[in-house]
């Protein structure tokens, strides 16, 4: 057990380093390579995607599908609403409390109803997409951009789908577990930044 949560401190720790503002970019207007990019140097959103996939491969059929796919349709609302300068509560906040909460549930093997973790899911990903969608306007391309943002999105969470089969196996489990856990803390910390209670 020890030995887990040293290496997942070790993990937070290293990954830590000058992403605190992990949300802000600059020259994101080349389109296409500039969105699909996005998410994965943005490492709030990279941990949050792939916690779904973790979550949904935990859960098993039809959730392991129902999630990934739910994720980047409600994100695209969220980034109309960004484009079309709605605003949201707190965006910043949202999308780290995301992390925090989806790597808990995949460390705790939360087990919710499919319409619950769908919810759950949906309600996070209006913010991300909201990001996203605030910034497509500054983009040479929006389009390319929003196509290479929700393609990015997609491999996210299969690549958490993929990481999340090894819970087939015990030791595959916990490693999916601590994984999860490892997440949480990603979160918790993005979270604590954007609070400003890190300076």
């Amino acid at each position: 057990m020890g030995i887990r949560i040293r290496t997942a401190a070790l993990l937070a720790g290293v990954t830590m380093a000058d992403i605190a503002a992990a949300h802000e970019q600059t020259d994101i207007g080349g389109g296409l390579v500039s969105g699909f990019l996005h998410p994965i140097t943005g490492f709030d959103h990279l941990v949050a995607m792939v916690a779904v996939g973790l979550w949904g491969a935990q859960l098993g059929a039809p959730a392991i599908w129902v999630l990934p796919i739910t994720f980047p349709l409600v994100m695209a609302v969220g980034g109309v609403l960004g484009v079309l300068g709605v605003p949201l509560p707190a965006p910043q906040i949202a999308i780290s409390l995301s992390a925090l909460l989806l790597g808990m549930v995949v460390a705790l093997r939360l087990r919710l109803p499919l319409a619950a973790a769908a919810s759950m899911v949906a309600d996070f990903a209006v913010f991300h997409g909201h990001a996203h969608g605030v910034e497509l306007p500054k983009a040479a391309d929006p389009m390319a951009y929003g196509v290479g943002f929700v393609v990015a999105t997609g491999l996210l969470h299969l690549s958490g789908i993929a990481i999340g089969l090894l819970t087939r196996w015990g030791t595959g489990e916990r490693l999916v577990r601590g994984l999860g856990g490892t997440i949480a803390m990603i979160g918790g910390y993005f979270l604590a930044a954007s609070l400003g209670v890190l300076k």
